[in-house]
């Protein structure tokens, strides 16, 4: 599976070319940006779940629950040294430097998870002396830029209808369209009681997944009239192209790579896997 796109996949199965165009790659160009990656169409399924206050609460309450002690860092690199400890006896560790602010500062580990990806964009570590080298990744990842608009839609960019007649809610876009975003929709609350309700005054909370930052003309394109608007730019995700090939989890002795699985497939749930899998390596090693 990691050696053809899932287009290609789907074209074996029989699926038309019309039915790929419209209705599945649009699905992988909401949450990969690209058409490529069956993982993505997971969240074309009803049912998924949130997490009230935002999903970035699932990392402080693992943090809180595993009693970690989180030092804010950026870690620019990692050496294997051999240290003596009370025992007497000689033994491998990690040196970890790492910057807060403009200190630098150290820590030694007997294993290290690197749960980053080792992109140079992302996380610039450098890996000294290991014998033999720590293979370097070049991969690259996607630009994503999510944009939360609150305003009312000018549906009449998607069509002749008006919004209240046609009920617009999700705009999808195909490969081939010459759109600047590659979705938009509304954004929904949490709680399941509280489902959306229709806007007085034909304003919502729209999210917005494009390739470049917006402008504001192109912003006043997609809206009537706006409140104001919020731009996240990041680095989502790897770029796919088939042949894939995964990076080993074990880059040296108690030393594991958790994001060499986004090579397959890039969501929070697969981060999970590989945390499971790197703390069953760790506990046994």
């Amino acid at each position: 599976m990691l050696n053809r796109t899932l287009l290609e996949t789907l074209q074996k199965a029989g699926f038309s070319e019309k039915f790929l165009d419209e209705m599945v790659a649009p699905v992988m160009r909401i949450h990969f940006g690209q058409s490529v990656g069956a993982v993505s169409l997971s969240a074309g399924d009803p049912g998924l779940w949130a997490v009230e206050g935002g999903n970035k609460l699932v990392c402080s309450g693992l943090l809180q629950a595993s009693k970690s002690n989180l030092i804010s860092g950026s870690v620019t690199y990692i050496e294997e040294k051999t240290r003596t400890k009370q025992t007497g006896n000689p033994t491998k560790m990690y040196e970890v430097v790492y910057q807060i602010g403009s200190e630098t500062r150290s820590d030694f580990y007997d294993i290290i998870l690197v749960a980053t990806p080792l992109n140079r964009k992302i996380a610039n570590i450098t890996f000294l002396n290991f014998d033999p080298p720590i293979e370097e990744f070049h991969r690259k990842y996607e630009h994503i830029v999510a944009t939360l608009v609150k305003g009312e839609l000018n549906s009449s960019v998607f069509g002749s209808r008006a919004i209240d007649n046609f009920g617009l809610g999700t705009v999808l876009t195909t490969d081939n369209s010459d759109s600047f975003v590659n979705s938009l929709g509304i954004s929904s609350p949490v709680r399941k009681e509280e489902n959306l309700q229709p806007s007085a005054d034909g304003t919502y909370v729209w999210k917005m997944f494009s390739p470049e930052t917006l402008t504001k003309a192109q912003i006043l394109k997609l809206f009537l009239s706006y409140d104001y608007a919020v731009k996240k730019p990041w680095l989502a995700y790897p770029h796919y192209e088939p042949p894939e090939k995964c990076p080993s989890i074990i880059l040296h002795d108690r030393l594991y790579y958790l994001n060499g699985m986004e090579c397959a497939a890039s969501a929070m749930e697969m981060g999970a896997t590989a945390g499971y899998n790197a703390a069953l390596l760790a506990y046994h090693c």
